[in-house]
Formats: structure tokens, sequence, C-alpha cells
């Protein structure tokens, strides 16, 4: 169960990034631009939201349930602070993917409340932006090629 679900949290980073880049590629297309805000841009700010949200419900059954980092990390929460890797597992890589999540929802919210055009672009652009940022920082890469 556990390579099972680690491989679809994987391979789901792929099409988050791939749906991130695109949606920031259209808000800030449509930002510095000028342009209407279209359905495409909803959509994908959709799709995004929604690929965000699959990643972290899987990420969040591995990280409570079956990860045996995370299992060592809490059997000993001391020490595993004491252990880059642990550390990184049982607290900064979940930290940071929730604040990368939460950054998105606010990213498409305000894009959705904003009157205009140009703010809902700026408003997808700026928070889509550093949602990424925090995710790249936030990805184990030595992992992200298994």
């Amino acid at each position: 169960m556990y390579t099972g679900l680690l491989h679809t949290h994987n391979m789901f980073r792929w099409l988050v990034l791939i749906a991130l880049v695109l949606a920031i590629g259209f808000a800030f297309s449509g930002w510095l631009g000028k342009k209407e805000w279209k359905k495409t841009d909803n959509i994908t700010g959709l799709l995004l939201t929604i690929f965000m949200d699959i990643q972290f419900l899987v990420g969040l059954i591995l990280y409570a349930f079956v990860s045996p980092l995370t299992k060592a990390a809490f059997a000993d929460f001391g020490a595993a602070m004491k252990n880059a890797d642990l550390r990184f597992y049982a607290v900064e890589h979940i930290i940071l993917m929730i604040i990368a999540l939460a950054l998105v929802h606010i990213g498409r919210s305000k894009s959705k409340k904003a009157v205009t055009p140009v703010k809902q672009h700026r408003s997808a652009a700026i928070f889509y932006t550093i949602g990424l940022l925090v995710i790249l920082a936030a990805i184990p890469w030595e992992r992200a090629f298994i």
C-alpha cells in the first residue's frame, strides 16, 4: 500500500506542477496584457485546485497512516528533529505544502471575487506564483524522479 501511494503521490506531483505553470502563464498573460478573464482561466484555476486537493489528500494519507518515515519520526520526535531527513518529512514538507495549498486556494478565491479582469489575473498570478515557489522548496528533489 505504501509503495502504491508513494508512487501516486510522486507522479501526481507532475500534474500539479504542469497545472500550476499553465495557470501562472495564463494569469501573467492576462494581467500584463490586460485581457478579459476567460473560461479557460477559470477552468485552469479550478483544475489546479482540484489537483492540489487530491495531491494533499494522498499526501495526508501517507503522512498520517502509512509512511514509515513519519512513523519513525513520531516514535521519537525529539530524535527526529535532529535528523534532517526525518524532520523534513515530519514537519517541513507538510507545513510548506499546507501553506502552498492555502495560497492556491486564496488565489483562486480572490480571482473569482475580483471586480475587474486585471485584478482577477493579478490575484491569480501573485498567489499561484508564491504557491509554486513554496512547492518547489518543499519537494524532496532526491526522490523526484523515482
